[in-house]
C-alpha cells in the first residue's frame, strides 16, 4: 500500500520520463504521443492534489499548512496557464519545445519544494495525529479523484474546491471524449485512468 508522498513522487518522475521522451526526440509522432500522455498526466495530477492534498495541508497543519496550500495553488496556476497554450500546440510549431521546457522550467520548481518540504511536513502530521493509516488513505483517494477529473488543463477553472469540483465534473467527460481521438505512446487509444 502506498503513501501519498509515493503516490506524488511517482507521478513527479512520470511526467519527467514523458518530458524527456518530448525534448529529446525529433520524430512529430513521438513528440505528439509523449505531449498528449504529459498533459493528461500533469492535468489529472494538479486537480488532485488540489482536491485531496492541499485540503489536507490546512486540516492537519494549521496556518502553515494553509500557507503552503495557498502558495501551492498559485504555482499551479501558473503551470496550468502553461500547459492551456502548451496542450494546444502540436510538434509542428516552432515553439513546441521551447513552450514545454518554459513549463517544466515553473514545475521543477514545485515539484523539488512538494517533495523537500511540503510533503514531508504533511507525512510528519499525518503521522502525529491518531488517524492511523490516513497517508495511504490519502494515497487512495488521490488515485481514485484522477480517474474523474479533467484530463487537460482549465486554468479558468480555479484551484479551490467546491468551484474547480463542479467544473471538473463538468469538463471532464468532454476532456475524455476527446482523448479517444488523441496519439498517445504504445499506439493506446487513450490512457485508462482506471488503472492510474
Amino acid at each position: 500500500m502506498s503513501t501519498i508522498s509515493e503516490a506524488i513522487t511517482k507521478d513527479h518522475r512520470e511526467l519527467e520520463q514523458y518530458y524527456n521522451e518530448i525534448v529529446n526526440s525529433a520524430d512529430v509522432d513521438h513528440q505528439q504521443r509523449f505531449g498528449n500522455q504529459f498533459t493528461w498526466e500533469l492535468a489529472r495530477h494538479s486537480v488532485a492534489e488540489e482536491l485531496i492534498v492541499y485540503p489536507a495541508f490546512e486540516k492537519y497543519m494549521g496556518a502553515e499548512g494553509k500557507e503552503k496550500a495557498e502558495h501551492d495553488r498559485a504555482e499551479h496556476h501558473k503551470v496550468k496557464e502553461h500547459l492551456k497554450r502548451f496542450q494546444n500546440m502540436s510538434p509542428k510549431d516552432a515553439n513546441y519545445v521551447a513552450e514545454l521546457k518554459s513549463l517544466m522550467s515553473i514545475l521543477q520548481h514545485h515539484i523539488e519544494e512538494e517533495e523537500k518540504d511540503d510533503i514531508p511536513a504533511l507525512e510528519k502530521a499525518l503521522s502525529s495525529g491518531n488517524d492511523t493509516g490516513a497517508s495511504e488513505q490519502m494515497a487512495k483517494s488521490f488515485g481514485r479523484t484522477k480517474a474523474f477529473v479533467p484530463s487537460r488543463s482549465h486554468p479558468s477553472a480555479g484551484e479551490h474546491p467546491p468551484f474547480e469540483t463542479v467544473m471538473g465534473l463538468l469538463t471532464a467527460p468532454i476532456d475524455h471524449i476527446a482523448d479517444i481521438f488523441r496519439k498517445f505512446p504504445d499506439k493506446t487509444v487513450s490512457p485508462n485512468p482506471s488503472t492510474k
